[in-house]
């Protein structure tokens, strides 16, 4: 009885849906709606690593300067003499999204 009006609502949306889609209906909703899941995760887990590649570098060059910057024989800058401006990077690649790629599915 106390979810009479959850069903009909649901109902409701599933003859709308069938009305816009009358071969998929919510189906075809669904559908899209895991698809847009599945690139919005893509991006995620590319801007995480993007985000890792960013610390490991970050934390390659700070490991250079020497002490830390609140030891107090540092004052939290680096010396000239102990910047290596030829050192490479642990990842060299460039990380980059697309997002005309995924044409209408994105939205």
């Amino acid at each position: 009885m106390h979810q009479r009006g959850d069903a009909v609502s649901s109902m409701v949306y599933e003859a709308n849906a069938r009305v816009r889609d009358p071969v998929y209906g919510c189906v075809g909703a669904i559908s899209s709606l895991q698809q847009q899941i599945d690139v919005l995760q893509t991006q995620l887990a590319l801007a995480q690593a993007e985000v890792a590649h960013l610390r490991v570098r970050q934390n390659r060059c700070f490991s250079s300067y020497g002490p830390r910057p609140n030891s107090p024989t540092n004052s939290g800058f680096p010396s000239p003499k102990t910047l290596d401006s030829h050192a490479k990077p642990i990842f060299d690649m460039d990380m980059v999204m697309d997002q005309a790629s995924y044409g209408s599915s994105m939205w």
